[in-house]
């Protein structure tokens, strides 16, 4: 266990927003998809990376760390007494956390020991072993789908979904306890047709409730650290009053919508 180390690029503690209760996120660095609009620009290189200065006296900064099964859960257990009070626990995300599945699998299945809530935030995009080599140690699946046309799915993140719907429909199967998210993009999947497209998705697989995630600005200034362009640039971001049509449309569909 001692030799296994995973490429992280932070660890965010006193998380609200990636599960139940007070949380530590683990952000995996690595990821299969090149999403347009990704928030976290730097999760998608498998490799350490420097973040350029956003200011003439600042530091360039080293994004990513090869970091040990020990170590990290030495920085999780620091806040048990948080998570046991709130109901929380610990979120991996990332990047895409199946990439890395051996560090994953032994870092569930320490938490698990230590009788943590486990939860990862996945786009779902990897071999259905590796998925099925954490489905018992993990309490919560936070699934991304980002498009139910799979064309338009390699347009946007340059991947086909046709793995993602087959992850998605045999966590549905096993009664995992998933929420599966939607990230709303303008001009890729924000349309009421689209509402209606992914509506037919999930009442086709098993899928009965959502959330959707406006989309937001929060990582603009990451692409100008990583020396990247930012085709999202000019695009303003989504609120929740934007999307109440949309709710609307796939709450016709039976569907409970969080927003």
């Amino acid at each position: 266990m001692e030799n296994i180390q995973a490429l992280i690029f932070n660890v965010q503690k006193f998380s609200i927003h990636d599960g139940p209760g007070i949380r530590t996120v683990v952000f995996f660095k690595g990821c299969p998809l090149s999403c347009k609009w990704c928030s976290n620009p730097e999760s998608q290189s498998g490799k350490i990376q420097m973040l350029k200065p956003l200011t003439k006296d600042g530091k360039e900064q080293v994004c990513g760390t090869y970091r040990a099964i020990d170590s990290v859960m030495t920085e999780i257990l620091q806040d048990k007494d948080f998570y046991e009070e709130s109901g929380g626990g610990v979120t991996l995300s990332g990047g895409e956390v199946l990439m890395q599945i051996d560090f994953v699998q032994i870092l569930l299945a320490e938490c698990k020991k230590n009788s943590l809530h486990t939860a990862i935030e996945t786009s779902g995009f990897a071999p259905s072993e590796n998925l099925k080599r954490i489905i018992s140690l993990t309490d919560l699946f936070l699934f991304d789908i980002k498009h139910y046309d799979s064309h338009k799915h390699i347009q946007g993140t340059g991947v086909s979904n046709d793995i993602i719907i087959e992850n998605l429909h045999m966590l549905i199967k096993a009664e995992k306890n998933v929420l599966v998210r939607i990230p709303v993009i303008p001009d890729f999947n924000n349309s009421l047709n689209d509402a209606d497209g992914f509506a037919h998705l999930f009442n086709k697989i098993g899928v009965k409730e959502i959330q959707l995630l406006p989309f937001h600005q929060f990582g603009q200034n990451k692409y100008r650290q990583l020396g990247l362009p930012y085709k999202f640039e000019n695009y303003t971001s989504l609120h929740t009053e934007d999307l109440q049509e949309y709710k609307r449309r796939l709450e016709a569909a039976s569907l409970k919508v969080i927003l």
